[in-house]
């Protein structure tokens, strides 16, 4: 009986190793630790830190769609820069980070290469200009605005800018060699003028009303309207979120003075209205 069983099971084994869980997909991911090795949990060593104020290494160089050798700082000194971190080769999260900047770009008011600069950069030092290239070309598609192409800008280098610019915004990434891709996490960032770090944005679907404060501010109001000053007088950002909140004194005091002025202008038209009264009586 036992070497009857013993048959059986192997058989099953062989039949499970090569239907249920084929051996090419085992060399990529043992995901039931079938041969019992044990692999890292790569989720672990991902996320993003916040480093507001961080400086970027202007003075890393990378290349652009191009091809040509450029710095980092190349993009700033004249307007904020929104900025995300995504290697094009990615089969799924990247696409969707890059979709949503689009998506919310999109209905900002606010131009490229007028209020706001767009700068990506691969994380992926095995990438090349080419693919940037088509990348840019997707995505100012997308964007519908063609004359803003010398202001979106897709950069590829190698490993040490690379992680210098990474471990200055704080962004957390592994490479996975069992499914051959990158595991990271999913934001974007608005950076002031000068290069530092301002805001973060998380997730795959970005607020327009979040990134357009986060520019005017980055800005330090050079940029926007009277009324976006009111909006950022009773919104605050909230690091741990990455949002724009109600700031509940500010908009309490915004609405007693409008109480005060309507009031105000309620009483002089009232008096207005006595004195003509009175003149037309008199008459």
């Amino acid at each position: 009986m036992s070497l009857r069983f013993s048959s059986v099971a192997l058989v099953a084994a062989g039949l499970l190793s090569q239907v249920a869980w084929p051996s090419h997909a085992l060399a990529q991911k043992d995901l039931l630790n079938l041969r019992a090795i044990d692999h890292p949990a790569p989720l672990k060593e991902v996320g993003i830190d916040q480093k507001l104020d961080s400086k970027l290494p202007l003075d890393a160089h990378f290349r652009d769609e191009a091809g040509r050798d450029v710095r980092l700082g190349d993009y700033f000194g004249k307007r904020p820069v929104v900025l995300a971190l995504a290697y094009y080769d990615c089969p799924m999260l990247c696409t969707r980070i890059l979709n949503g900047m689009v998506e919310a770009l999109k209905t900002l008011t606010f131009e490229p290469g007028q209020e706001y600069e767009v700068v990506v950069v691969s994380f992926d030092p095995r990438e090349r200009p080419p693919l940037a290239a088509l990348k840019k070309a997707s995505y100012l598609k997308e964007f519908g605005r063609p004359e803003t192409s010398p202001s979106w800008h897709f950069l590829t280098g190698d490993m040490q800018p690379i992680k210098e610019l990474t471990n200055a915004v704080g962004f957390r990434y592994v490479y996975d060699v069992h499914t051959s891709q990158y595991a990271h996490a999913s934001a974007i960032y608005v950076v002031t003028p000068d290069g530092r770090m301002s805001r973060y944005y998380y997730g795959i679907e970005f607020s327009p009303k979040d990134i357009r404060l986060g520019l005017i501010e980055a800005a330090r109001n050079r940029i926007g309207s009277p009324v976006d000053q009111l909006i950022l007088y009773c919104y605050h950002y909230d690091p741990s979120t990455g949002k724009y909140t109600p700031l509940v004194t500010n908009i309490l005091r915004v609405a007693g003075a409008a109480t005060v002025f309507a009031l105000g202008g309620f009483i002089s038209l009232m008096l207005i209205r006595d004195r003509r009264n009175g003149s037309a009586r008199s008459v």
